[in-house]
């Protein structure tokens, strides 16, 4: 008495008699590492509707300068660069305040090139979380060196105890007739300010 499983293969065998075995599976794709993380990373920031300046370190202070045009920004405390006529952010500044304000300045945390996100764990150069959402402009400062591969690289230098923020371009929103609409609950302009002593052909 032969098996259900005995029947099967049995049935299977009588289907392939005469078959003609096919020939060897195609190699798979070679998968190459990315040389250039920077230079992915501008171009997938870009794909978000963001703008990216490539600048050297030099030369950060009057790039952001450039950026903000005479409008009025806060900065965290610890930025560590002179943004003429910017507030500091002591913690006292409430939504409404800083919503009166054009922009806000940043640096920060991990910048991944597969995504193009960029990552703030809100240290003294970053600040707090609500000035990174509220202004309309951000104006982020990421170093070449910040910047790695992929999620995973960027998780294993992040710290989870402290508070993170993903941002994948400027913020947006889509209604149920996929209409796309910015700025909702984040700022609708992003600006990496991306710094980068080896770049050649700086903008």
């Amino acid at each position: 008495m032969t098996s259900a499983r005995d029947d099967i293969l049995a049935k299977v065998r009588a289907a392939l008699e005469g078959v003609e075995p096919a020939g060897p599976l195609p190699a798979p794709p070679t998968v190459h590492p990315v040389d250039d993380l920077v230079g992915r990373f501008a171009e997938r920031v870009e794909d978000y509707r963001a703008v990216v300046t490539r600048c050297s370190s030099d030369e950060v202070a009057a790039t952001v300068a450039a950026v903000l045009a005479g409008g009025s920004a806060v900065v965290p405390s610890g930025l560590g660069l002179d943004v003429p006529g910017a507030v500091v952010d002591d913690g006292g500044l409430s939504a409404a305040d800083l919503d009166g304000i054009d922009a806000v300045v940043t640096a920060a945390r991990v910048g991944v090139a597969e995504t193009g996100t960029i990552v703030l764990d809100h240290a003294e150069d970053q600040g707090r979380r609500a000035i990174s959402l509220v202004p309309d402009l951000h104006v982020c400062i990421v170093r070449a060196d910040q910047v790695v591969a992929d999620v995973p690289d960027a998780v294993a230098l992040l710290d989870p105890q402290r508070p993170l923020t993903w941002i994948s371009g400027p913020s947006a929103t889509s209604d149920i007739e996929l209409d796309r609409v910015e700025g909702v609950h984040g700022p609708r302009t992003l600006h990496v300010v991306l710094v980068d002593d080896e770049a050649v052909d700086l903008p």
